[in-house]
């Protein structure tokens, strides 16, 4: 995230841990098919091809977690595309 040097970055671990989470959380608790794609710039793009409102409703948690984050540290550390 550009926060801190790597490895102590704590906003790119709280990011990190919320998407990975939300990604294990849709496998483990939905029958919901995706595919996931990340690069070495830290973007995570999920693909979900059929969204169930269990799904729906991770994901807006994520967003609403990602959100705090963005409002606690700044826009140029995170950005919801």
């Amino acid at each position: 995230a550009g926060f801190s040097e790597s490895g102590y970055d704590i906003i790119c671990s709280a990011v990190s841990a919320l998407s990975i989470n939300t990604v294990n959380s849709i496998e483990a608790l939905t029958d919901d098919k995706f595919s996931v794609d990340g690069d070495e710039s830290g973007a995570l793009r999920l693909n979900v091809h059929s969204l169930s409102d269990s799904s729906e409703l991770l994901l807006k948690s994520l967003y609403v977690g990602i959100k705090a984050i963005t409002d606690e540290y700044g826009s140029e550390y995170v950005r919801i595309v």
